[in-house]
């Protein structure tokens, strides 16, 4: 009978005492909500590192996922190649996955492109900045993958207003099930005091309480829509939508060509707009969408398409996608929305804002109120300012199908504003002797 041999392998690894509680932790889940630049990446990606070793699963697989996979490179990838060098095999710069003496892989993935993860087993995962991912990830894509071997997730990050990753950490502070790690600035003592005075004197209240306070509450940086999505929880304008029989219903299309299509479904009810419905999917045929549209049962009037909707194309037999819908929903009811530039058009939904309902169950399933949350100006990494265009992520396309909804009510459907008649205390003298009747006086 042969021998095992029992090999004991140091890794350059020496944790922090804030992290140790993590690292020790029994629980399957796991969330973290830490400050800038306290280690929580290193962290994690020796967490991986020392489970894919001593977990003894066969054919163990490991991941570790950003918001892009270009993230994901820069920030885990040469920490997962220099915590591994002593015990890995191989290592796959291409496809960014390493394999350990045990025979267990870990790779690095984009929540971007969430579908190449589908058909895999995981044995655990790390989501990394959790609050920039699309919320349905979790559920449609990961989750299943940790089923039969039982694995386990823990999802790290830094807070963006009370988005998934808020639901996430505020679920786990009520579950004996999970492990909760919250790490802030002025409690781990992990940076300098005065690097910290020098951050909180350039850097606005909002963006330092965010970033090293970790708060929930502070507003999200350079969002569009943070401030009135606030005062439509404040006023119970998110809440149950329901569809009113005796009104049709309208929908607003954004067309996502390699990505999301993002539908909304809204009512015109007492100069209220009432969004009672949302759908979202990524890589389905046009046919699809259309039956999903039909499939709602409900009443239709118009049908709002963005203009580029009038191409036509060879993959679609030289049809337009105007022209497919109208065969299927009735030429008459399908219109072009009008091509506004993006900041008319942005200020069209802050317009209908105050007049706006959401369905607060229906627009959640397929994110669209996180959307509107976190639809946010693209930063300038030179200039260290906002630029004048939104940020193009998971976002952009459930906030554009708002935006057609709100150009279509403002073309067609937004009541014309009667003016108000000014009262003569509020004419000035100059104004109410020029509204005097005058006579003509002749000479007899």
């Amino acid at each position: 009978m042969e021998r095992t041999e029992i090999k004991r392998v140091r890794i350059d690894y020496a944790p922090r005492k804030q992290f140790l509680p993590f690292h020790n932790r029994k629980e399957r889940w796991a969330v973290a909500v830490a400050h800038r630049r306290c280690g929580k990446t290193v962290a994690c990606v020796n967490d991986l590192i020392k489970r894919a070793l001593t977990e003894g699963k066969s054919d163990g697989q490991y991941a570790y996922i950003c918001p892009f996979l270009t993230q994901a490179k820069s920030v885990a990838w040469l920490y997962l190649l220099r915590f591994s060098e002593n015990v890995r095999v191989k290592a796959n710069a291409s496809e960014l996955w390493i394999e350990l003496v045990t025979g267990a892989r870990i790779r690095l993935f984009g929540a971007d492109n969430a579908e190449a993860l589908r058909g895999m087993y995981l044995d655990g995962i790390v989501l990394d900045e959790y609050a920039d991912m699309k919320p349905r990830v979790w559920g449609e894509v990961i989750r299943p993958l940790l089923a039969d071997r039982q694995g386990w997730a823990v999802f790290i990050g830094t807070p963006k207003g009370k988005n998934n990753f808020w639901d996430v950490y505020d679920s786990a502070q009520q579950s004996p099930n999970w492990h909760v790690t919250t790490l802030r600035a002025s409690e781990t003592n992990l940076l300098p005091a005065s690097e910290l005075d020098d951050a909180k004197s350039m850097m606005s209240e909002d963006q330092y309480l965010q970033e090293f306070e970790c708060s929930f509450e502070a507003a999200i940086l350079g969002a569009y829509y943070g401030k009135e999505m606030r005062i439509a929880e404040q006023e119970g304008r998110i809440s149950s939508v329901p569809y009113d029989r005796n009104a049709l219903v309208h929908t607003a299309w954004d067309l996502g060509y390699t990505d999301d299509t993002s539908i909304v479904f809204f009512q015109v009810i007492g100069g209220e707009i009432h969004i009672i419905d949302h759908f979202a999917g990524s890589g389905l045929a046009m046919d699809d969408y259309i039956s999903v549209v039909k499939s709602k049962g409900y009443r239709y009037g118009k049908h709002w398409l963005p203009h580029d909707a009038r191409a036509k194309t060879l993959a679609s037999g030289g049809k337009s996608i105007q022209e497919m819908a109208q065969k299927e929903l009735g030429i008459a009811n399908v219109r072009i929305v009008p091509d506004l530039s993006l900041q008319d058009g942005i200020q069209a939904v802050r317009a209908l804002f105050p007049k706006l309902w959401m369905d607060a169950k229906k627009c959640k399933e397929y994110s669209l109120l996180e959307s509107l949350r976190q639809y946010q100006r693209e930063w300038d990494d030179d200039k260290k300012r906002y630029r004048d265009r939104p940020r193009h992520d998971w976002t952009s396309h459930g906030a554009d199908s708002v935006r057609y909804m709100a150009i279509a009510w403002r073309e067609e459907y937004k009541a014309p504003e009667v003016p108000k008649p000014k009262w003569w205390h509020e004419q000035t003298l100059n104004e109410i002797f020029d509204e005097r009747p005058t006579k003509r006086h002749t000479r007899i």
